[in-house]
């Protein structure tokens, strides 16, 4: 049988992750490294993996509660390579190292076992008054793959130059960072402004290190069902093949 779909076999590499394609992400384990994945993420396996559910501490499951940030992970352990994927969005591999990376959890694919992650709130930690933002603090070193809607861009920040991010297209950025959380349009400049610019929070980084936006300011469905009863067999619902979206935003 001949095919150009041939042409995408497995990457051979020696590497733990590796970028099977821009939507595919490859782990390999040894036995002695658990991986931490985004429950049903699994799209493939070869060798002898093992599935469970990762426990979540008290404070852990208090914290989701109250911000609705957190991780839904699985424990995948053993020896072989596991392929993982989400809403076919493009998978990018991150070193943390001690300078630490703060995220949104909805943007993370797959993590080391070694890292630690805490819930923290943009406003409390940063001293902005008003709404905030709850994100996600992962530290120590090890490898963590996020996933963007497209192709990000990787911002540069030094004390020279701070950048300014659509709170709703940010996807993390270093720890070390200071965060500074504002409105686009201020109680002020209102009036001087024709209409409305459709912006709304944004955050702004100072210090020095890196800020990643992706071209999106739209997250992917959480948990997104097609339907619910009999239409879910017929594609019918919010998300199935006969809703109103046939462009899939998330690609």
């Amino acid at each position: 049988m001949q095919s150009p779909l041939f042409n995408h076999a497995e990457q051979q590499s020696q590497e733990r992750y590796v970028i099977q394609n821009p939507q595919l992400l490859r782990v390999s384990l040894t036995g002695q490294d658990d991986v931490l994945a985004r429950k049903g993420a699994m799209v493939a396996y070869q060798g002898l993996i093992d599935f469970d559910g990762e426990y979540q501490t008290p404070n852990q499951r208090r914290a989701r509660a109250r911000t609705g940030e957190g991780l839904d992970l699985m424990r995948c352990s053993g020896q072989g390579t596991v392929y993982f994927a989400n809403l076919a969005q493009h998978v990018h591999i991150v070193e943390v190292e001690q300078d630490g990376l703060t995220v949104d959890s909805a943007y993370v694919l797959a993590l080391d076992s070694t890292l630690h992650t805490e819930v923290i709130a943009v406003d409390s930690q940063y001293g902005v008054s008003g709404t905030g933002k709850y994100q996600l603090n992962i530290s120590g070193r090890g490898k963590v793959a996020l996933m963007t809607s497209g192709q990000p861009l990787m911002m540069q920040v030094t004390p020279e130059k701070y950048v300014s991010v659509d709170a709703d297209a940010i996807v993390a950025w270093s720890t070390g960072l200071r965060v500074q959380m504002q409105a686009q349009t201020t109680n002020s400049s209102v009036m001087r402004r024709r209409g409305n610019t459709g912006e709304g929070w944004e955050l702004s980084f100072l210090g020095q290190g890196f800020a990643l936006v992706q071209p999106s300011e739209v997250m992917p469905p959480q948990n997104a069902a097609i339907g619910q009863g009999i239409a879910a067999q017929f594609g019918a619902g919010q998300h199935g093949a006969h809703a109103q979206n046939q462009n899939n935003a998330w690609n």
